[in-house]
């Protein structure tokens, strides 16, 4: 693989996933814009990205916001030059009964998880047709492609993803860009143990029967790795995948099976 002289930003690019990300781009060779909402995260990671040999830009933003993702893109063309890479990788994940989800909840994951990739993607897809070459990848969820109960937000806001990624796809199939969705099931980030704390308060059961349960859903009976979904994102960055869009690939220890 190599993306020597491309550049990628990654939104979520933090933590979990989205550093996993970063980091795998940037061996690779790509340059990295990295954006999430705390400032310390994204720069520390720019400094690990920096420590493979590749260049780093951190950018506060809040991709629910699209003036905030408009700045971001100004600033990434600024710093490192177009965009050749979009990982759309930010999202959140409050859970409550469906009568219990407010307002606020609803509006803001789906501001997150559904309006900031479109806003993403409205400000890449543009230069990336113009120079005939780009990739996005949407971080979505094996919650795109079945329900779960007392996540009905996140369970909207990732079918919209994988809606919007097929549309998406098929605009852009003849200029040279490929968009496409990965689908974790339950990965081993922070993420996921906030989710097992919340249920914990809630439930009163041990954070460790919780983790085992939600381990016991995937045949192979372990929790997927951010390292393993970045290594993906990475195969549909490159040249080797240029025929493959449009579409959401799991990467979920065969969980949906």
């Amino acid at each position: 693989m190599d993306l020597k002289g491309r550049h990628a930003l990654v939104t979520g690019g933090g933590r979990g996933i989205g550093r996993a990300t970063a980091l795998a781009l940037a061996g690779a060779g790509a340059n990295v814009t990295l954006s999430a909402r705390t400032r310390a995260e994204i720069e520390a990671v720019a400094e690990e990205v920096r420590g493979v040999g590749a260049r780093a830009l951190a950018v506060p933003a809040d991709v629910g916001k699209p003036e905030d993702v408009k700045a971001l893109f100004a600033a990434a063309r600024g710093g490192l030059g177009p965009v050749d890479i979009l990982v759309n990788g930010a999202g959140i994940a409050p859970s409550a009964p469906l009568p219990r989800t407010t307002d606020e909840m609803w509006s803001q994951v789906i501001a997150v998880n559904l309006s900031g990739v479109f806003y993403g993607m409205r400000e890449a897809l543009p230069e990336m047709t113009g120079r005939g070459w780009g990739r996005v990848v949407n971080i979505a969820s094996i919650a795109g492609k079945s329900a779960m109960p007392y996540i009905a937000a996140y369970v909207a806001s990732k079918h919209g993803v994988l809606g919007i990624t097929k549309v998406a796809a098929l605009e852009v199939a003849l200029k040279g860009v490929t968009v496409n969705a990965v689908c974790p099931g339950y990965v081993d980030t922070p993420m996921t143990d906030a989710g097992i704390a919340r249920m914990s308060e809630k439930t009163g059961r041990a954070p460790e029967e919780l983790r085992k349960h939600i381990e016991e859903l995937s045949p192979q009976k372990r929790l997927v790795t951010s390292e393993e979904v970045a290594e993906l994102v990475l195969y549909l960055c490159g040249d080797a995948a240029r025929g493959i869009t449009g579409q959401g690939l799991n990467v979920d220890g065969g969980s949906r099976m």
